[in-house]
């Protein structure tokens, strides 16, 4: 059928690819669609497939051709695509569909000759990891931090009863609301509604963070707050503008916190008989997420030095993906659907594209860092044994205080696949860690750096 290939590379890791279809093969195409119209379609005049067939293309020639057309694109780009020697890194994502570049002159008479452009799999050249230099922080864990986290452990272990009848809301209270923005003429902005949304006060996790504006209501009662926002909020669409809020306390409850006591860490776990013995536990932990945190640093300074040395041009189609993959995240956060969170964004004046747009340096930024990882690790050979996956999973189970068989009802074929590409990751990490140069940063406190991004 395919006379001739011919591929040119485009800018963004775009590909076109033309095709010459053999005049033969046009003419039997077009001749079997022509005798399928008529043997199915009903003239007037004539009873289904009973009209004859100059008659069926002189009255739908122009149909014919287009049905015809699209199945030799259909059979051609299929032929090219599937075929042994067609070179991998030319094959179209499998997001990106081949797109005709315009319609091309369709005859009987001649060779059809099409073009088509999608987007590849980009070239990535990654710059030199080694002498690469980054910082270490220099932190130390006080008996401050020992404290902040027993109070979170308080937290995690309080009961939660309905508080007295009449009762304000205070900071750590538990609530159940229903808000909805408004207008100037005081009207619902549609799509802003939301009810039964219930949340721990202080904590921040509400969409119009409300948080002080509901302190002292009561259950029962409803509010009008207006709320300003700075230009840096973490919403862009709520960023440097001022929004109305009705709020209404349907439900409010208090959390009831553990006395600190040698009775609370036996509580935490069985294994503590007293509450210096969970201080000391508590403080080798801190420890432990103290290392991680370094290395996270130092991965991300890593990372942000070999993006600088490295060439990739992102093809659209890939950063599209990247950018709905955000917005379902951002919609979970919210505990919202992705058709929710548009209406609002929609509501405060912004759509769909303008916040992609917003979000695509970062988009893209990440996407490249992937992408010199998953570089790496191919050239370096780096590989996980199924041996080495299920010393992890053990090591988890035991780190967990659960059944090796417990956590492996959770690794199915798809969760050990992740897992192994986690493993993999960590082993490239650990090499390039053992080819940096590391220097002492500045002193920070403990809980300043776990909150760092």
């Amino acid at each position: 059928m395919v006379v001739s290939r011919e591929i040119e590379k485009k800018e963004h890791s775009q590909v076109q690819l033309t095709v010459k279809v053999a005049q033969e093969e046009v003419r039997k195409e077009y001749t079997d669609v022509l005798s399928y119209y008529a043997k199915n379609i009903q003239l007037p005049g004539f009873r289904k497939g009973k009209a004859p067939q100059d008659l069926v293309e002189r009255k739908l020639g122009e149909a014919v051709k287009a049905d015809a057309f699209g199945k030799l694109i259909e059979k051609a780009l299929k032929e090219v695509l599937d075929a042994e020697d067609f070179p991998a890194t030319d094959r179209p994502l499998p997001y990106s569909q081949p797109t005709l570049r315009e319609v091309p002159e369709f005859s009987l008479e001649k060779d059809l000759s099409f073009s088509v452009t999608y987007d590849v799999f980009p070239t990535v050249t990654v710059g030199s990891y080694k002498g690469i230099e980054v910082e270490e922080p220099v932190v130390e864990i006080t008996d401050e931090d020992i404290k902040t986290e027993l109070e979170t452990l308080r937290e995690r272990n309080a009961f939660v009863i309905d508080k007295a009848e009449g009762s304000p809301i205070a900071a750590n209270d538990v609530v159940t609301i229903n808000y909805a923005e408004v207008n100037e003429g005081g009207e619902v902005i549609p799509g802003t509604e939301r009810e039964d949304f219930v949340f721990t006060v202080g904590s921040g996790m509400n969409y119009y963070k409300i948080d002080d504006e509901i302190l002292g209501m009561k259950k029962g009662e409803s509010k009008t707050i207006t709320k300003s926002y700075p230009e840096d909020f973490e919403f862009p669409e709520l960023a440097g503008k001022t929004k109305t809020i009705t709020v209404t306390i349907t439900a409010l409850k208090e959390k009831k916190l553990p006395d600190l006591d040698d009775e609370f860490a036996q509580d935490v776990d069985a294994k503590y008989t007293k509450l210096e013995d969970l201080k000391k536990d508590l403080k080798q932990k801190l420890e432990k997420n103290l290392e991680q945190r370094k290395r996270e640093l130092k991965i991300q300074q890593i990372l942000d030095k070999l993006l600088e040395a490295s060439t990739i041009d992102l093809p659209e189609s890939m950063i599209r993906l990247e950018e709905e993959s955000r917005l379902r995240s951002v919609a979970r956060r919210l505990n919202m659907s992705v058709d929710q969170l548009i209406q609002i964004y929609q509501a405060n004046g912004k759509n769909l594209e303008e916040l992609l747009n917003e979000w695509r340096p970062d988009v893209e930024r990440n996407l490249k860092k992937q992408l010199i990882v998953d570089t790496l690790i191919k050239n370096l050979s780096i590989t996980v044994s199924d041996e080495e996956v299920e010393q992890e999973i053990a090591k988890q189970a035991q780190e967990m205080n659960i059944s090796l068989e417990e956590i492996k009802k959770y690794y199915d074929d798809t969760n050990k696949a992740y897992l192994k590409e986690d493993l993999q990751q960590q082993k490239l990490f650990d090499l390039l860690l053992g080819e940096v140069k590391v220097k002492k940063g500045k002193k920070q406190k403990y809980l300043d750096l776990m909150g760092q991004k």
